[in-house]
């Protein structure tokens, strides 16, 4: 097997991310993601020591693809509150729908004191959305514990959508909506 001289680690998460998808984090393994992709069993441990920080890189990655999403739908372009909110219900849904495996890695180890980068990629997904939820106002309450309240909601809403677990007449997205209708209702009730 020849040596890669192209872009290897960006090859070895992209290659691994659709193992991730297909068959699950048992079956991801650097040297079958080297013979994938031709290259000697020896070259992914130039950027990935073992199969965990590998599978930190993928949440890293996966954070970091989510905060794009979050950012777009929390920016203060003239919409108001409920609007942005629900946009960003909606942009993590469909992320979390489209990407269930790589969710389960993003997760897994992010309060993992070895694993800070993923922390920090956490973290700055957070940041986006407590800074939205401080704009919501006092009728929120405690705009962190808002926060992990839809995050639960929206979680579950997804994780039962891959499971097939939703009735057929409910779709992730009409549940976010819902979600942040209701929680905004009961909200502005206390």
């Amino acid at each position: 097997m020849a040596y890669h001289h192209g872009n290897l680690r960006t090859e070895l998460l992209a290659r691994a991310e659709t193992v991730l998808a297909d068959s699950g984090v048992e079956a991801l393994s650097l040297r079958s993601l080297a013979r994938d992709l031709g290259v000697s069993h020896a070259a992914p441990a130039r950027h990935f020591p073992d199969r965990q920080a590998l599978l930190d890189a993928l949440a890293v990655e996966g954070f970091g693809r989510l905060g794009d999403r979050l950012r777009g739908a929390v920016s203060d372009d003239g919409r108001g509150f409920e609007e942005r909110l629900t946009d960003t219900a909606l942009a993590y849904v469909r992320f979390a729908t489209a990407h269930p495996a790589l969710l389960e890695v993003m997760y897994a180890r992010k309060h993992d004191e070895r694993a800070p980068e993923v922390r920090a990629a956490s973290d700055a997904c957070a940041g986006l959305l407590l800074g939205l939820f401080a704009g919501g106002g006092a009728a929120l309450g405690d705009p962190e514990r808002f926060g992990v309240v839809l995050l639960a909601g929206l979680h579950g809403i997804a994780v039962l959508a891959w499971s097939g677990a939703l009735p057929p007449a409910h779709s992730a997205e009409d549940l976010a909506v819902d979600l942040v209708r209701r929680l905004l209702r009961g909200s502005r009730a206390d």
